[in-house]
């Protein structure tokens, strides 16, 4: 039997454990993931995510239903990751791990280089690690945008109002990174290729 949202959230309100649970399972995966895409590993990524579901829980009674639960949900888990990247970066050190991209849209490093072993390469490329790789190489600022857009579904002005800043500014980020994201895979696809090129080379030599 299907219970929307609104009739759990109610039950939810009213102290419903039950009803809360129920919506919790609709929802933990996508919180985790969202999560997972901002910070980059798993094991953070369920902490941050076990701690929005905590906020949720405990402020459930202050939702409005004439909202989105979903969007206020994903509102949640995105302010506790952006909490967590500005922890981060108070902490980060200027290295050759800066961010991949910088404010101003700069290149300053490359994603782990898997050159040494096709093996490695192929696998990481044909799993869910190779994009989140790519992803962890953006800057948290347009990590944020990508994610936003392409994973929660967010529209242009929705990413503005929540995170405070223009309509510009938002359409800039993820030109901005699609273009280095796309460059990248581009990329990396030539180089597998030119390396299976040179193994038959050599297998023929």
């Amino acid at each position: 039997m299907f219970i929307d949202d609104e009739d759990l959230v109610k039950r939810s309100q009213q102290g419903d454990i039950e009803a809360f649970e129920q919506l919790i399972s609709k929802y933990q995966q996508k919180v985790f993931n969202i999560a997972y895409r901002l910070i980059g590993n798993p094991h953070d990524a369920s902490d941050l995510a076990q701690e929005a579901l905590i906020k949720v829980y405990k402020s459930i009674k202050s939702f409005r239903l004439d909202a989105s639960f979903s969007t206020w949900v994903y509102h949640i888990v995105t302010n506790v990751c952006r909490d967590e990247l500005r922890k981060r970066s108070r902490h980060q050190v200027s290295s050759l791990d800066e961010p991949l991209v910088s404010q101003d849209g700069e290149v300053n490093r490359e994603v782990p280089d898997y050159s040494n072993c096709p093996e490695t390469a192929y696998e990481q490329k044909e799993s869910g690690e190779y994009i989140q790789g790519l992803i962890n190489s953006l800057s948290p600022e347009y990590r944020m945008v990508v994610v936003m857009r392409e994973m929660m579904g967010l529209s242009y002005e929705e990413i503005a109002q929540e995170l405070n800043i223009t309509l510009g500014t938002v359409k800039s980020r993820l030109n901005r990174a699609r273009k280095y994201l796309k460059d990248k895979i581009i990329e990396d696809r030539e180089q597998r290729q030119s390396m299976g090129r040179l193994s038959v080379e050599r297998g023929k030599a």
